[in-house]
């Protein structure tokens, strides 16, 4: 759901420019493709922050296209989409978590801000206050 394609494209400068069809806002760049898959994840949860920024709705990925490569951005980072999401589907902000869940503004904010680790269990107290349950499943590779 959110596991987001991304592709290369390749100038006459060095490296790798990294651009993703379902969050516009996404640029990214990466010495060679390995280095361009890292830093597409961490470019991901700063475009997610955008969206948290402008109090809107995080897009699901959609299935990748010919050349695509997908990422799969962390467990904790799909928890805070999800969260953030049913937020914006309920029309809360911030300081509403904050008061459902009796949190200090600063530790509400940080359930929803892409460039802070949170704790899963922290993150499965807030989705549970919303009425959610957070689900994981392995998978090969």
């Amino acid at each position: 759901m959110y596991n987001y394609a991304i592709r290369f494209e390749r100038d006459d400068t060095p490296g790798l420019a990294v651009f993703c069809r379902d969050l516009p806002q996404f640029h990214s760049y990466g010495d060679n493709e390995q280095h361009a898959l890292s830093e597409a994840v961490d470019g991901i949860e700063t475009t997610l922050s955008i969206y948290v920024d402008e109090r809107r709705s995080i897009p699901a990925a959609s299935e990748p296209e010919t050349g695509e490569l997908v990422v799969h951005l962390p467990a904790v980072t799909v928890a805070k989409i999800v969260l953030w999401n049913e937020m914006m589907a309920r029309d809360m902000r911030k300081a509403d978590l904050c008061r459902l869940l009796g949190l200090a503004q600063t530790q509400g904010d940080r359930l929803v801000d892409f460039r802070h680790t949170s704790k899963m269990e922290a993150m499965e107290t807030a989705l549970a206050a919303l009425g959610k349950q957070l689900v994981v499943s392995v998978e090969s590779t």
